[in-house]
């Protein structure tokens, strides 16, 4: 399968379902065997998977891609005994990040559903133009992705970790801003941009957040 098929829930389910890290191997950049130059894709979306993961409070280098032809039997060989060790460094999922598991599934259930939204956010302002391993580095790491991630992604993230925790109950600000280690001022941004979206309503009685 092209590595440009590994969707980005593809690896987000590999760490709700307890995998400690995921390796993706793809064909060398610039000799796609499908001319279509889908390991770019798995590129990006590793970029992209690897800022969700330091969002929601997961060490990126739990995950890695690596490109290499069929003949690079000895460099599979290499990198993959070279991430097992990483791995086993980092420990289980969530044990170096000090995150427990219920938390840590409650915020990849949150990641997990924005998927959709962040696909239609890649095709439409992610693109790069020129096909290049170092235009890739270049964009993904620089200031002007991480602006477009905090505006884009990064503030639909909160809202989508709000959503599940009133889902449960209603909360306050305090006690949301408490679970989630946002503050106080960034939760209010959220919940009146979700209220304005008729998503949540503010219950004056019980001082409160609530589902609309």
């Amino acid at each position: 399968m092209c590595s440009g098929r590994v969707d980005l829930d593809f690896i987000l389910r590999a760490f709700s379902n307890g995998q400690d890290g995921v390796f993706i191997g793809g064909c060398k950049l610039g000799e796609c065997n499908y001319v279509t130059h889908g390991n770019y894709d798995a590129l990006s979306n590793t970029y992209l998977c690897k800022k969700i993961m330091k969002s929601i409070g997961l060490n990126p280098e739990r995950l890695r891609i690596q490109f290499m032809s069929g003949a690079d039997g000895n460099l599979l060989a290499e990198v993959t005994n070279e991430f097992t060790q990483t791995i086993r460094e980092l420990g289980p999922l969530g044990t170096s990040e000090g995150i427990d598991r219920n938390t840590l599934a409650f915020k990849l259930e949150a990641a997990r559903k924005l998927v959709p939204y962040i696909r239609l956010v890649e095709r439409e302002r992610l693109r790069i133009p020129v096909k290049s391993k170092e235009a890739y580095h270049g964009f993904f790491m620089g200031d002007e992705f991480n602006r477009l991630y905090d505006e884009l992604i990064g503030n639909k993230l909160a809202i989508s970790q709000i959503m599940l925790l009133l889902k449960e109950k209603p909360l306050s600000t305090g006690h949301i801003s408490g679970i989630l280690g946002l503050s106080p001022s960034a939760v209010s941004k959220h919940m009146n941009v979700s209220s304005m979206h008729g998503l949540v309503r503010y219950d004056e009685g019980q001082k409160c957040y609530r589902l609309a």
